[in-house]
């Protein structure tokens, strides 16, 4: 059993832990990588769309309580997705 969690990775307790699940769908959402289930692009900019809103909520609940590299984080990747999903809904 010891040696079955040593090889296993955990994420650590921050703010990016928490967010790159979000950030990482919204991307697959968006159709910039692969669904790692079904291994094809999947574009559902609904969905993106809703993945973006729920980064952007928890940017406004947390403002004033994030570290300045915390903030620069949800900066980039909210940047990143608004960028995408701009590019993908034209």
């Amino acid at each position: 059993m010891e040696e079955e969690k040593k090889g296993r990775f955990i994420p650590p307790l921050d703010i990016t832990s928490l967010l790159v699940p979000f950030y990482t769908q919204a991307l697959v959402k968006l159709g910039e990588i692969n669904d790692p289930l079904s291994k094809k692009a999947d574009l559902d900019l609904e969905y993106a769309r809703r993945l973006i809103d729920l980064i952007d909520l928890f940017k406004e609940k947390t403002k004033g309580n994030l570290t300045g590299e915390e903030e620069n984080f949800v900066e980039s990747i909210l940047y990143k997705l608004k960028s995408t999903f701009i590019e993908k809904s034209k």
